[in-house]
């Protein structure tokens, strides 16, 4: 074999150069890569999607507002109970219920006060239970004041009647 190269192709031998490449874009021909996404947050966890990019209406009005929260305990019946028997004792002292409804309210509202006290949150009343309890023990005073009272006027009124 020779040294020599292949001979022309036939037709006239001219083969017109191939067309330059297209020029580069405007700012050097450099696309810089996406950036990289944020770090996680410290310590790991959930992080929450993005917010959506449309509108969100307002809420329609006339609806009450959400109670945010949790629910209030429930109220002790005896704390109740010991309330109204001692509000009863100091209304009719005059008529010595109060002897027979203080002690009464004073007990309802002492065990109120223990069960509520004993239920870790769960109960409520405490206020009513105490109000209760001072109710009676006042009812009480006030018919026990009453009674020795009318013992002293009646004895001072026979012993001045008497010659």
């Amino acid at each position: 074999m020779s040294d020599l190269p292949p001979p022309p192709p036939s037709g006239g031998g001219f083969t017109p150069p191939p067309p330059p490449p297209p020029p580069p874009p405007s700012g050097g021909g450099f696309t810089p890569p996406p950036p990289p996404p944020p770090p996680p947050p410290a310590g790991g966890g959930y992080t929450p999607p993005p917010p959506p990019s449309g509108y969100v209406p307002p809420a329609p009005g006339g609806y009450a507002p959400v109670a945010a929260g949790y629910a209030a305990p429930r109220t002790d019946g005896l704390a109740i109970g010991a309330l109204i028997t001692g509000i009863l004792a100091v209304v009719c002292f005059w008529i010595c219920l109060g002897l027979i409804l203080g002690p009464a309210a004073a007990i309802m509202g002492f065990i109120s006060r223990q069960r509520i006290a004993a239920s870790g949150g769960t109960v409520g009343g405490g206020g009513l239970a105490l109000a209760g309890m001072i109710l009676g023990i006042v009812g009480f005073v006030l018919t026990a004041a009453e009674v020795i009272w009318w013992i002293f006027v009646a004895s001072a009124t026979s012993t001045s009647s008497s010659p």
